[in-house]
């Protein structure tokens, strides 16, 4: 193609594009992240003249996640970052202004969107801190804020902790079936996109792996950064032991050779000659990563092989689409196996990729500015919700976790401050109970302050710190909870006056809805 052609072509490109209409291109805000209808109930409270009714929202879990007991809190710091930052740009005010209804007029209202121009987050944020491990039903995040403002967070708030606790608690059941092991995270390439890959490698890390392959998560979060070498690298060379050889002579202190491409057993033979080669000069052969196959075979055959040369030090590492299971299973069949390389089943949550996160009412001032508790009613126990101001007790004994105890902070006291026993009450099955002695009972609440009055009061944790509070957990519980098969229930549940609150409220609403029914039939 001559030079003209070309330029005649981008010329007439460039005037074909110009026909097209414009988009409006992201910038940095992300305050449109959210669901439109989000926005919809905020300019419904605002013309309706409740926008600033204080309200009292909770997130919280139903359904514990991998057929477990439990989940791992996690993505409140990054929560806390956006909603830090949380304000809408010039450019985002002019596409809410662009938006059109039904009947062809604009969808928000001038005057709306003119307050969303200096509007900022003005409530209190409390949570639990990242790594702690939670039960169904309690509160990971409690807002308290006027009606709006709690409203226009929800939904980045319930993407960011969803899918963050999802994935740490993924990674700590495979950190349990690891062990002492290490773990790394090699899940990028089959990730949910760029940023649901960033999300994942500092969530699994909180969870318990030990090191990413992610490097944009390393730099960002301080996560150790680990990786080998691609079977494209020995693919590119002449045969195998060239490129292994080539391999070891850039990096002869950190040399991890991938010895599957073609033949597993001659692989590790190939690695054996190069980690001679590496002695001869003062290094060492660090470890052989197998890919595919039967594993346990090839880990106890590279085993031998490497031990009868001299390479006992030389470490085993196994990737391929393990997951906690896999894991358990080639350990429980003896696998020589010392490092574990886990990637698409961890970063996706490959068999249950959604934690079903949710966000409700729990209290809101009436006309006379009194604090009203609301309660959700529903056929299905579990979506019947819990009313008022919620904390978590955490009963301890000694240093072993042996209840939780969801309280209303604006009815009650803390539970076991002026009681003898502690009752603790399922919130799906109010047969399920257990009664707890305060003797030798200590008694701690989960959330911890994040925001107050608009402000942040929380400057952060590192990822190290959220780590170890996650290991700490794990040793702070029967180990019967974390079974994979048959996991023990750990009572988790409400306080006996919640309980009989939210008795008496669902009382009261079905007895108002028989009168209106017994009225209408008159």
């Amino acid at each position: 193609m001559s030079k003209m052609s070309s330029q005649n072509k981008r010329q007439q490109a460039k005037q074909g594009q110009a026909g097209i209409k414009k988009t409006l291109h992201p910038d940095t805000s992300q305050a449109l992240a959210t669901d439109f209808y989000q926005l919809t109930m905020a300019q419904g409270y605002y013309e309706a003249g409740i926008a600033d009714r204080k309200s009292i929202f909770h997130m919280f879990y139903r359904h514990p996640p991998f057929g477990g007991r439990y989940v791992v809190a996690a993505g409140i710091g990054s929560f806390a970052d956006w909603l830090d930052g949380l304000s809408f740009s010039a450019e985002d005010l002019a596409y809410l202004r662009s938006i059109s209804g039904k009947n062809g007029k604009r969808f928000f209202d001038r005057s709306f969107v003119d307050f969303l121009k200096q509007w900022h987050f003005t409530g209190t944020v409390e949570a639990i801190p990242e790594g702690t491990i939670v039960f169904p039903h309690e509160p990971i995040v409690r807002v308290c804020a006027p009606l709006l403002d709690a409203q226009i967070i929800e939904t980045t708030l319930l993407a960011i902790v969803n899918f963050q606790s999802l994935i740490a608690t993924k990674a700590s059941r495979v950190r349990l079936a690891a062990g002492e092991d290490e773990v790394l995270e090699f899940g990028l390439r089959r990730a949910h996109g760029l940023d649901g890959g960033l999300s994942a490698s500092r969530a699994a890390h909180i969870g318990g792996a030990d090191a990413t392959s992610n490097v944009l998560a390393a730099a960002r979060y301080g996560i150790p950064v680990r990786g080998t070498h691609a079977h494209s690298w020995v693919m590119a060379f002449d045969n195998e032991l060239e490129a292994l050889h080539a391999y070891a002579d850039v990096f002869p202190n950190n040399s991890v050779l991938l010895v599957d491409t073609y033949d597993s057993l001659e692989g590790v033979r190939h690695a054996i000659d190069v980690g001679t080669m590496l002695r001869s000069k003062g290094a060492d052969l660090m470890g052989v990563r197998l890919d595919s196959g039967d594993l346990a075979y090839l880990a106890a055959e590279a085993r031998k092989l490497l031990d009868a040369h001299g390479f006992g030090s030389t470490r085993i590492v196994a990737s391929n689409d393990l997951d906690e299971r896999l894991i358990s299973s080639l350990k429980a069949q003896g696998a020589p196996i010392d490092i574990w390389g886990v990637g698409t089943k961890l970063v996706t949550a490959f068999d249950e990729p959604a934690l079903g996160g949710v966000y409700k009412l729990a209290a809101v001032e009436d006309k006379d500015s009194e604090l009203v508790e609301k309660m959700k009613l529903s056929e299905q126990p579990a979506k019947t919700t819990i009313p008022g101001r919620l904390d978590v007790a955490r009963l301890w004994q000694n240093d072993l976790c042996v209840g939780d105890v969801i309280f209303d902070t604006l009815t009650e006291q803390q539970p076991g401050d002026s009681e003898n026993i502690i009752t603790i009450i399922s919130p799906e099955d109010s047969w399920k109970r257990k009664i707890i002695s305060t003797k030798n009972i200590r008694v701690s609440t989960l959330l911890a302050p994040l925001f107050r009055d608009g402000e942040r009061i929380d400057s952060g944790e590192s990822i190290a710190v959220l780590r170890k509070r996650t290991r700490e957990n794990l040793a702070a519980f029967d180990p019967a909870i974390f079974r994979f098969d048959n996991p023990h229930a750990f009572a988790a549940g409400l306080s006996q006056t919640l309980f009989e609150r939210r008795e008496e409220m669902r009382d009261r609403q079905f007895e108002e809805n028989r009168k209106k029914l017994t009225l209408g039939h008159r």
